[in-house]
């Protein structure tokens, strides 16, 4: 049931939101559902084929595997907090949420987002010892310190997250219930309160500068020292293939920072509020997708441990 709110109506406590979504697109309800539905599922089976794989094979019992473990379960557990939500609402035209629901959304993705920042620049860092410093790969990224990076990375995104859902608990909602977005996300809640907004919004923009800026740096640091190594290797083919997995992993990468730079970090303009629900969609959806393709489906060594797991299962079946 919708929350109606008159005009001049003093409601102390509201309980209810209206997560808009989409709702200018009615005639498109169906083609959404469709698409979301196709990319929903291909994101799962792609990350839970990984983590299967890492698993089961110990081919890919490696640092570089590991991180990408991680990487799909937190994909997983990420996308997974919005699109479920999002689909009901297109199959049932229902839109409300309460706020509890609406805050514990938040809570979870942002915890996903955040960690995946840190987590992408630990890959990066990998990448980088194994290319540019081959001899001492297996002394510097030990078991040790891939267990540390990891946890760090969740660490730091549920440290990160907490804070900031710590200011969102302490809003009070009193006037329009209405949010111009597919999720609870924390501006788009935090413009509906009633109560001082300021530390929140502060909070949400220096913890975000601090959690998208040095990671990114890493990041693009890393692959820049990569490419420079790949440029002295004489074989034409090896480069060619290095710039194209590292290519297709910048793309990536910077849709991923890149939009939540634009939707946390840059200041509130009316043209980029705009904008934010299609921003949102490349780190909520796109990139959840498409890790799966970039840093693992494409790659030879994933491709023989899924053909062994399958060899084992026909002939276990047979």
């Amino acid at each position: 049931m919708y929350l109606q709110i008159e005009a001049g109506e003093n409601l102390s406590n509201v309980s209810i939101f209206i997560l808009l979504g989409f709702g200018n697109l009615l005639e498109l309800r169906i083609p959404l559902f469709a698409l979301f539905v196709a990319t929903y599922t291909l994101s799962i089976i792609g990350n839970l084929l990984i983590i299967f794989l890492v698993a089961v094979d110990r081919h890919l019992h490696t640092p570089m595997y590991f991180f990408l473990m991680n990487l799909s379960c937190l994909e997983t557990c990420y996308i997974s907090t919005i699109l479920p939500r999002m689909l009901a609402s297109f199959l049932t035209g229902d839109r409300s949420i309460s706020v509890k629901a609406c805050i514990t959304q938040y809570y979870f993705f942002g915890f996903c987002a955040a960690t995946e920042c840190y987590l992408l620049a630990m890959m990066s860092y990998d990448r980088y010892l194994a290319i540019c410093k081959p001899l001492h790969y297996t002394t510097l990224m030990s078991d040790r310190l891939c267990i540390q990076l990891a946890f760090t990375s969740w660490m730091s995104g549920l440290v990160t997250n907490t804070i900031i859902t710590g200011f969102m608990l302490q809003l009070t909602f009193c006037g329009p219930n209405e949010i111009d977005h597919f999720f609870c996300d924390v501006y788009p809640v935090a413009n509906l309160s009633c109560s001082n907004t300021h530390l929140v919004k502060l909070a949400t923009f220096i913890l975000g500068l601090m959690g998208t800026g040095p990671p990114f740096l890493l990041t693009l640091g890393s692959y820049v020292c990569i490419i420079l190594t790949v440029l002295r290797i004489q074989s034409k083919a090896t480069q060619q293939k290095a710039f194209s997995t590292c290519s297709s992993h910048l793309i990536v990468v910077t849709l991923f920072y890149g939009s939540i730079f634009l939707v946390y970090i840059v200041p509130e303009t009316e043209t980029l509020s705009e904008l934010h629900k299609t921003f949102s969609v490349f780190y909520t959806v796109l990139t959840p997708t498409l890790n799966p393709l970039i840093y693992s489906l494409r790659n030879r060594e994933v491709k023989e441990a899924f053909f062994r797991s399958a060899r084992k299962f026909s002939n276990r079946v047979s």
